[in-house]
């Protein structure tokens, strides 16, 4: 009789091993994890490799991005690193626009994503090239849902720590063309930022697009005492971890390895344990 539980016991531990292997097999074949390339139009983003000078070296890295597997061109006009100075609502206008006419000229078919917090920007932005995703890190405003809603853009909306929002606020959930962002590096701290991820299956819960941007930034970089320079790999884990739970976009200053990290991530949860 002992025998006969014992297997009986070891029958039921490997059909729930794989069961959740089939539910992780069935969630990933549902889900393309796309990239988002980040380019910025500044002269003083943190990361000064995402610096773009001019319409020739945004061209040059959109060919490049695109080549190495990003779906989506985030153009940002306006840094804001902690302790930055923001730049005019005029300025930002003046470097995102001749980015944005160039490459929607050049690669009319790509999907773009303008990074403002700004209404107005992303309204002139619509209106003059198109519809984009407006990606928004301020957590937005009335006028700034108004303007989405204008144009039916897709909209990210950066939480920044607070998962619970969509609870809250269901109306602006509803929204179409909703992104979640939980908005690591916006949070407060390095602790705040690794709570928030330790709980971003939690999303997952809404059924809308989940975007996870750890590239490059401190809560990567300064708990292991490294520079933005410096912390590729680190940042490729965290990524790793997001798409495991749950991530659906990744916005990032490396394309070429975080593809590499995405088709690892396919590896590990479409290859069957070996055991099974």
């Amino acid at each position: 009789m002992y025998c006969f539980f014992r297997t009986y016991a070891k029958f039921l531990l490997l059909f729930f091993d794989f069961f959740a292997y089939f539910v992780k097999f069935l969630y990933f074949c549902s889900v393309k994890v796309q990239i988002m390339a980040i380019g910025n139009v500044t002269p003083d983003s943190f990361y000064a490799s995402s610096r773009l000078a001019d319409t020739e070296h945004v061209l040059a890295w959109a060919e490049g991005a695109l080549a190495d597997g990003a779906s989506i061109l985030d153009i940002g006009g306006c840094s804001t690193r902690p302790g930055s100075t923001p730049a005019s609502e005029e300025e930002e206008w003046h470097r995102v626009a001749p980015a944005l006419e160039a490459l929607r000229h050049a690669y009319p078919e790509a999907s773009l994503s303008l990074d403002t917090f700004r209404p107005e920007i992303a309204r002139r932005a619509l209106n003059q090239f198109g519809t984009m995703i407006i990606n928004d890190i301020s957590g937005g405003c009335d006028a700034m849902y108004e303007v989405v809603r204008e144009y039916r853009a897709p909209y990210i909306w950066t939480l920044r720590g607070d998962l619970e929002l969509p609870k809250k606020m269901p109306q602006l959930c509803e929204m179409e063309g909703l992104i979640l962002d939980p908005g690591f590096g916006f949070i407060g701290s390095t602790e705040g930022d690794y709570a928030c991820m330790r709980h971003i299956d939690e999303l997952r819960a809404y059924g809308k697009p989940i975007l996870v941007g750890v590239s490059r930034k401190s809560m990567v970089w300064r708990p292991l005492g490294l520079t933005p320079d410096t912390c590729l790999m680190p940042t490729q884990a965290l990524q790793l971890y997001a798409i495991e739970h749950g991530a659906t976009i990744i916005r990032t200053h490396d394309v070429k390895e975080t593809k590499q990290t995405i088709e690892l991530c396919n590896s590990l949860l479409l290859t069957s344990d070996s055991k099974m």
